[in-house]
């Protein structure tokens, strides 16, 4: 199992509230944009990360993590599974708290580097579900 329920509560309620979204674009018909839509209304700051670096939802898009100049709490990754080890990565690099791979996104190996590197780690989740479960 991929998600404690305690793990994706602390994560939602206890990291903060500034969600880094990797793969988020001004495309509507991704699942990116709804889901950073969501959380938006959930009040989380949501900060798009895409190669284009776009503004999304009002936001200033990054072309990469390091890029963004102030602290991320929550690194929410949109990319194929053979590249979210590499986000995951670099979200600790970055001093992330937590780290969140969304439905169908899955490398066993990230998961257990991201939580050896003391962050919390969900996987195969999303938190346009999860969120209203917790509500």
């Amino acid at each position: 199992m991929y998600a404690e329920p305690g793990i994706i509560r602390k994560i939602i309620e206890g990291t903060g509230d500034t969600w880094a979204v990797v793969g988020l674009s001004s495309n509507e018909r991704r699942p990116a944009h709804g889901v950073a839509a969501v959380l938006q209304r959930y009040g989380k700051r949501v900060v798009p990360v895409h190669p284009k670096a776009e503004t999304v939802h009002g936001e200033q898009g990054y072309a990469s993590l390091a890029e963004i100049p102030f602290p991320v709490d929550v690194v929410d990754v949109f990319v194929r599974s053979e590249l979210a080890g590499a986000v995951a990565d670099e979200a600790a690099g970055i001093g992330a708290k937590a780290v969140w791979f969304q439905l169908g996104v899955i490398d066993e190996d990230a998961y257990a580097r991201t939580r050896d590197a003391g962050l919390l780690m969900v996987m195969d989740r999303c938190p346009a579900i999860e969120i209203p479960r917790l509500r």
